[in-house]
């Protein structure tokens, strides 16, 4: 396992946030691997450790797993310079502690793959979260297990835990890759290609659009049984996807069918800039949902 220490002199690559006071309680970040059966390969996570894990050895944490964007991977928090808006929410108490954990996620968007030989979510489901919660001090229960992600994160968290309510209290995605509806390519555009190779490796190649709007979470939320799940996500009005008529969709189904969310529409694009303001706000509802109130 690699230990890694995020020291406060660490490049911050997250513009327009403060770096906080140099006296500081250090997280710190564990890197991995767990070896999956379902998958047939070793899996890279990290999760970042709160500052009061390794004093407090009696104490149990509850977890947040937060699924990286397309083209990223499991150090998300570490490379970004993340780490240290942890770390000023943790300082300023404006978010209780609790375990962050990201698992590598390639390009399989948190599900099980048309083709069935990579079965992401089978594998999280069934492998990843038991092994995580008994390998670290997890608290234990539904109450204690929270889902959040950026971009295709975003939309995997949502697609779990729409499905598996009873196992989350809560989800939040920051500019989820939700579409209303594929767009309609032909083989000439070039667009086409673009998205085969984004889309492929978890939707066929072709892409099967039907298997698409099976996984949608847009497609899920019309059935699923969701009055107990804590739900928030945002997006950029000006997302260069156009993931906000997704997003609006989503927000106008989960009104009609009366179900509580929060939503917010923002100025924005889909990059680091728009991620880094917002996702304190997915990790501020997180810590509410799980109870913990600033201090």
């Amino acid at each position: 396992m690699k230990k890694i220490w995020l020291m406060t002199s660490m490049a911050f690559l997250f513009s327009g946030l403060s770096l906080g006071s140099p006296a500081r309680a250090i997280a710190r970040g564990d890197c991995s691997t767990l070896r999956s059966k379902i998958l047939a390969r070793a899996v890279p996570y990290c999760v970042l450790l709160p500052p009061s894990y390794d004093a407090e050895t009696e104490r149990r944490y509850p977890v947040l797993y937060f699924l990286h964007g397309l083209g990223d991977n499991q150090e998300m928090f570490l490379h970004s310079g993340g780490i240290r808006l942890v770390e000023d929410l943790w300082d300023d108490h404006q978010i209780g502690e609790f375990l962050i954990v990201t698992p590598a996620g390639d390009k399989s968007f948190y599900i099980n793959s048309r083709e069935g030989r990579q079965r992401y979510e089978d594998f999280f489901l069934q492998e990843f979260m038991s092994a995580i919660e008994k390998q670290y001090r997890a608290a234990s229960g539904r109450a204690n297990r929270g889902i959040a992600g950026v971009s295709m994160g975003g939309y995997g968290a949502m697609h779990i835990a729409f499905q598996h309510a009873d196992l989350f209290v809560a989800v939040g995605a920051n500019s989820a890759a939700l579409l209303q509806k594929l767009p309609k390519l032909g083989p000439d555009d070039l667009r086409q290609f673009t998205m085969q190779r984004v889309l492929g490796p978890a939707f066929g190649s072709p892409i099967d659009s039907a298997f698409w709007y099976k996984n949608d979470p847009l497609t899920i939320a019309k059935t699923a049984h969701l009055e107990k799940l804590q739900i928030y996500f945002d997006c950029g009005y000006e997302d260069d996807y156009g993931f906000e008529t997704g997003a609006m969709a989503l927000d106008k189904l989960l009104t009609e069918r009366q179900v509580p969310h929060e939503f917010e529409l923002f100025p924005g694009g889909h990059d680091w800039t728009y991620f880094a303001a917002h996702l304190p706000a997915v990790l501020k509802f997180q810590s509410r949902a799980f109870g913990l109130s600033p201090q």
